[in-house]
């Protein structure tokens, strides 16, 4: 539209001529917004709101007399309120290129000013309160000329070739290149232990796959030699068995024969001998009477002594064939023939006894003495 302008959203439009509208400032500033501007009447210039860089070299003296050379960098910008505009406005409009000149030399007298009341060591370490201080002293001396700062940025500190920063910082660098060799030896270490384990694990587990696979090995060569051996270890089994059995059945046939031998030949020489025995000693105890009885010359006492007698000889023979180990081969009929022979025995001798009494009646006493003296043995 024709005599309507209307200003960038980064710029201040500045109409000057007439005197609607603009108070005690020597022009109107419109932002934001359009206007209407008489193109005879009215002149219009625009002014930039947006933000500007300053770049500050200067060499500086420290408070120890330590000269350093300080490199900033400055963001500022015309503030946002009219005053501020009109304050920038009537000093840079013909040439805002001298806003980052102007400032750049405003923050170089304010930071030679307060690098001098502090030591290298507060400048190397406190950077941040340096940059603070500079803003601070500048703020007001800055809004006179509508500027705002919004950051200073140190960017470097050079002490030329006095290597009085080196020399302080030699100890941390000390300490920082032993705390990384340390770190480096640790590290080095912490990776030679770990190789060492990797390395010890591998050989335990070629150790124990060794061992598995001989005692697998072992397992399947006793198998097959339990397998090759089973064949001839059960025919041997099988072969002492036989052997067994027949050791078994001879030592009992050898038993049996035993046994037949002492039924056959020894217990009968034993009831034999025992027979003769008790019979010899039946004999004596005759004799012995009868010696008795011619000692006496009374034939009726000897007949009747020997009467007496009688039971005790059978007795005798009876008690020598109890204690006499016989083995009767014929059950109940053999021992009943022995009861039997002695039975017999016994009677015989009573009939002799009764028949010597009965001739010791008839003869006179000398010859009944005479004939029991002559009288043989009773079979």
């Amino acid at each position: 539209m024709f005599g309507y302008r209307v200003p960038a959203p980064d710029q201040a439009m500045l109409i000057s001529g007439g005197r609607r509208g603009m108070g005690t400032a020597p022009f109107r500033v419109v932002t934001g917004h359009g206007a209407f501007v008489s193109p005879v009447f009215r002149k219009t210039r625009f002014l930039t709101l947006a933000m500007c860089e300053a770049e500050v070299d200067e060499n500086c003296v420290t408070h120890q007399g330590i000269a350093l050379t300080v490199r900033a960098v400055i963001a500022f910008k015309v503030g946002n309120d009219k005053e501020s505009i009109v304050n920038a406005g009537q000093r840079f409009l013909s040439d805002q290129d001298q806003m980052s000149v102007l400032t750049g030399r405003i923050f170089a007298g304010h930071l030679r000013s307060i690098i001098g009341s502090m030591t290298v060591e507060e400048i190397v370490t406190e950077r941040q309160k340096l940059a603070t201080e500079v803003l601070e002293t500048s703020k007001a001396e800055m809004a006179k000329i509508g500027l705002i700062v919004d950051s200073l940025q140190i960017q470097s500190i050079d002490d030329g070739k006095t290597g009085y920063i080196a020399a302080m910082a030699a100890p941390h660098q000390a300490a920082i290149q032993r705390q990384a060799k340390i770190a480096q030896a640790q590290a080095a270490q912490a990776s030679a232990e770990a190789e060492q384990a990797a390395a010890r694990n591998q050989a335990e587990y070629a150790r124990q796959t060794a061992v598995v696979k001989a005692e697998y090995t072992a397992q399947v060569d006793r198998a097959q030699a339990q397998a090759a051996q089973a064949g001839p270890l059960a025919a041997a089994h099988a072969q002492q068995e036989v052997l067994t059995a027949q050791t078994e059945l001879a030592q009992r046939a050898a038993e049996l024969r035993q046994q037949q031998l002492v039924a056959e030949v020894v217990r009968p020489a034993e009831a034999e001998a025992e027979r003769i025995r008790v019979l010899a000693l039946a004999e004596a105890e005759r004799m012995k009477i009868q010696a008795e009885a011619a000692a006496s010359n009374d034939r009726v006492a000897l007949d009747r002594m020997l009467i007496d007698q009688l039971p005790l000889i059978v007795k005798e023979a009876a008690g020598g064939l109890a204690g006499a180990n016989v083995n009767v081969l014929n059950g109940a009929d053999g021992l009943g023939e022995i009861a039997a022979g002695l039975v017999g025995q016994g009677l015989t001798i009573l009939d002799s006894v009764r028949q010597n009494l009965g001739t010791s009646r008839s003869l006179p006493d000398g010859e009944g003495a005479a004939r029991a003296r002559h009288l043989g043995p009773v079979d």
